[in-house]
């Protein structure tokens, strides 16, 4: 299974949602890949905010040599599953796949999660929210690893 995490700078949620994934294939020996990309390049080359990091660090999880990069159609080919954070990148991922339908591979991160009155995961970029958006992270990959294995 080769998994794509989708936010929109791949420097926060992202990041995080790539970092938990990973530490479950490692835990699981899972023969699964995963990476992360942004929507909107704007971070391109540049490593996870640093408050991301920390939150990481929390769960004994290092993300600090992750880089950002934006998302290509090729990546819509090489996925097997392609995990947005909110509706917008969702929209952005289906776009980018102009007339091929991706409706089996792409959905929300959070569809996963069996968490009430939440289908995106929060953007911390502004609000400082890292630690709420990586419980809701944590616990879709949790849910994903478990439905997949």
């Amino acid at each position: 299974m080769k998994i794509l995490m989708v936010c929109l700078g791949n420097i926060c949620r992202s990041p995080m949602a790539h970092g938990f994934m990973e530490g479950l294939i490692a835990k699981y020996q899972l023969d699964w890949t995963v990476d992360s990309a942004g929507t909107n390049g704007f971070h391109d080359g540049e490593h996870p905010d640093p408050r991301a990091i920390l939150e990481m660090k929390k769960h004994g999880l290092d993300i600090s040599k992750q880089v950002s990069r934006k998302i290509q159609a090729q990546d819509l080919e090489s996925f097997d599953l392609i995990l947005t954070m909110d509706r917008q990148n969702l929209n952005y991922v289906k776009k980018l796949g102009g007339d091929r339908d991706i409706s089996e591979k792409a959905h929300l991160l959070l569809k996963y999660a069996n968490v009430q009155n939440a289908e995106e995961v929060p953007d911390p970029y502004y609000d400082n929210r890292f630690q709420e958006s990586g419980k809701l992270i944590q616990i879709a990959c949790e849910q994903i690893v478990q439905k997949y294995l």
